[in-house]
């Protein structure tokens, strides 16, 4: 099978893993980093950007040319594109009219747009035309496929850890406090700013935090990356997990990477991870802000002990029912497979 990947090929993607594990499983995938050129070309200076915000850019025109070519070069089986602000809908026409197999995965909500880099109107005008959509929420998924009767199949998110990262992570002293790793929205910064009124003391890890919040419970340190993010998430006792609101009802990226790394996860109380973990075992959840300060101050006061076996349950419950990439991907070929010759 051959895929034509498109979507971003930088450290944070989500679409690398999928194209490691293709790969690994035998299918010819080309990795087309649309977003990447894009956000290269919109970074690189004030003028690209005021051009762009004026309409008057080609870059977009330049992106969709070069996806084009590079289809007619490769002559994939599929072309599977994550999100895809960056395609007109005239190439997905173009796409579907060569015979090739379309499929999306949005990682955030095809329907709900709560920031410039969150959808535009190239995703809602494209829905219709993909023949398979992949997507992480089971609320999607049932508005996709019941009310618009598209194709769909439900893809998690996932995580993606060596046992030697593991063993080395697990080596670390345990930081008896909150964290909560991730970038700051006002929604999120209510809710943490609230936790710290409430008297909990809190580290937070991210882009631009000291814009959001400002607590003496509460210390800020710059974002993290590779070794660091799963050093980081699984170092406190406590990792806060906050849904931003496109996803309120089911779960994030850090659902499954915190019980991955085996750390212990303080998470909003939605019916996803009911679905996925154990409430009281594997994942702790929370209703409001008072709930979630009582619950984080038990589990701070828990014993070493007690809090290493809600660590290994929890990474015992990821291994054990497959929530790592490698199984997201098998369970995507699989999918793609059924597309084809289904």
């Amino acid at each position: 099978m051959k895929i034509v990947v498109v979507g971003s090929d930088k450290i944070y993607a989500i679409e690398n893993f999928f194209v490691k594990y293709l790969k690994n499983m035998g299918a010819e995938v080309t990795h087309f980093p649309a977003q990447a050129f894009f956000w290269d070309y919109y970074q690189a200076s004030l003028f690209n950007k005021l051009i762009f915000r004026a309409g008057v850019s080609n870059i977009l025109h330049k992106i969709n040319k070069q996806l084009k070519d590079k289809i007619d070069q490769v002559k994939p089986d599929i072309v599977w594109i994550f999100k895809g602000m960056e395609l007109f809908p005239e190439t997905i026409q173009w796409i579907k009219g060569h015979g090739i197999k379309l499929v999306n995965y949005n990682p955030d909500n095809p329907f709900l747009f709560t920031g410039t880099g969150s959808g535009n109107k190239n995703i809602t005008n494209a829905i219709k035309y993909f023949d398979l959509h992949f997507t992480y929420s089971k609320e999607i998924e049932a508005e996709l496929g019941s009310k618009l009767g598209i194709r769909t199949a439900y893809l998690p998110f996932g995580y993606d850890v060596s046992e030697e990262l593991v063993t080395h992570c697990h080596a670390q002293q345990e930081v008896i406090k909150c964290c909560f790793l991730g970038n700051p929205d006002s929604q999120r910064a209510e809710f943490i700013q609230a936790l710290a009124e409430a008297g909990l003391e809190m580290d937070l890890y991210g882009n631009g935090w000291k814009h959001f919040v400002s607590h003496k419970r509460i210390t800020i340190f710059d974002a993290v990356h590779d070794r660091q993010f799963w050093e980081t998430l699984y170092r406190y006792r406590v990792q806060l997990n906050i849904m931003r609101i496109h996803n309120l009802q089911s779960h994030n990226m850090r659902s499954f990477e915190i019980p991955g790394i085996g750390g212990i996860q303080l998470a909003p109380d939605t019916p996803e991870h009911r679905l996925f973990f154990t409430a009281g075992e594997e994942i702790f959840l929370y209703k409001d802000v008072d709930d979630c300060r009582k619950k984080a101050e038990r589990l701070l006061l828990m014993s070493k002990e007690d809090a290493q076996q809600i660590r290994q349950k929890a990474l015992q419950r990821s291994v054990n029912s497959g929530y790592c990439y490698r199984s997201r991907a098998a369970s995507a070929l699989k999918e793609m497979s059924n597309l084809l010759h289904g």
